[in-house]
């Protein structure tokens, strides 16, 4: 089984940065993509950040320039550095990351999410 583990969560005032994190742990021979998603309630999961093995990126919309997504590959572990949070930022974040466990296995995985609270 895989885990992902995500950390760094909290809350924070308007303006201000957080770093997010995510290690992957478990039987793991390569990981294609990481990404974040965030969940507020009432609304539907979207899609904030991804990076892929290669190292290409893709944001949505309404992060880019205020979200960076980094790797580090030797800990399989994916980073999300946010700056000038707004309260509409408020959310829970998801990692996920589809994985290569073997050759002939390849599956995606969830972390249990971090909440993220920005006050004004």
């Amino acid at each position: 089984q895989v885990q992902l583990v995500e950390s760094g969560g909290g809350l924070v005032q308007a303006g201000g940065s957080l770093r997010l994190s995510c290690a992957a742990s478990g039987i793991i021979f390569s990981i294609n993509v990481m990404g974040w998603y965030r969940q507020a309630p009432g609304k539907q999961r979207e899609l904030v950040a991804a990076i892929t093995s290669g190292g290409s990126t893709n944001y949505a919309d309404s992060v880019k320039g205020l979200f960076t997504i980094s790797r580090d590959i030797a800990k399989n572990t994916v980073y999300l550095q946010i700056t000038s949070l707004e309260p509409e930022d408020t959310a829970v974040y998801y990692c996920n990351a589809n994985v290569v466990r073997t050759p002939f296995l390849v599956n995606d995985y969830w972390g249990q999410g971090t909440k993220v609270t920005v006050s004004s």
